[in-house]
């Protein structure tokens, strides 16, 4: 193998979810793409890496020191989401369904990776809760065993705050499931987490 082919594939092969033999098929594709393409493309991967920044005030990815959702004014500032990374905050988004805040911690609480509270951005959140706008806090973290420590952990934190509203989002069975595919912890979840069918009259 050329070692200029053989280079751009280890490259690749270093992203997540890429295997070698797709780095492969990519490297093959980017050879095959028009020079002017190419370079568009490593200008954009090069300028997204040296420029981008994390919001001051959510930690999201912005171009400035505060991302577009916190500066936008038609967002409900007594509402805040915490969400581990920025993927989360992404999916969130893609439902149109929440018009709040955001707060990402940047991960969860992980003693086994050596992650610790102070690894995180929980400070932030809390510094942004004592100044008074914020009336409900959703976490919204996944389902895991580092999830369950951050979430414990957080619900210790804002207990100072007295009139405070925290809520999680729901866990249990996602929608198109098949029951008998479920893993009793999501089935667990499912029940605990069921809510009232009002009767059509």
């Amino acid at each position: 193998m050329s070692k200029l082919l053989d280079n751009v594939v280890g490259e690749l092969n270093r992203l997540p979810g890429v295997g070698r033999r797709t780095a492969l098929r990519l490297a093959m594709h980017i050879l095959k793409m028009e020079q002017e393409d190419v370079a568009a493309m490593t200008q954009s991967i090069d300028a997204f890496r040296n420029n981008i920044c994390h919001c001051a005030r959510c930690g999201n990815l912005s171009d400035s020191q505060i991302c577009e959702i916190c500066a936008d004014p038609k967002r409900d500032s007594s509402t805040l989401c915490v969400v581990e990374q920025v993927a989360d905050l992404m999916s969130i988004e893609k439902t149109r369904q929440y018009r709040g805040l955001y707060s990402v911690l940047g991960g969860v609480i992980s003693p086994m990776q050596g992650i610790g509270p102070a690894d995180l951005r929980i400070d932030l959140l809390l510094d942004r809760i004592a100044m008074g706008n914020v009336r409900e806090v959703i976490i919204a973290i996944s389902a895991s065993v580092e999830g369950e420590t951050t979430l414990f952990y957080l619900m210790n934190c804002l207990k100072r705050f007295e009139n405070l509203k925290i809520t999680t989002i729901a866990r249990g069975i996602g929608f198109g499931d098949e029951l008998e595919y479920v893993d009793e912890h999501t089935i667990t979840q499912a029940l605990v987490n069921r809510r009232e069918v009002v009767k059509e009259l």
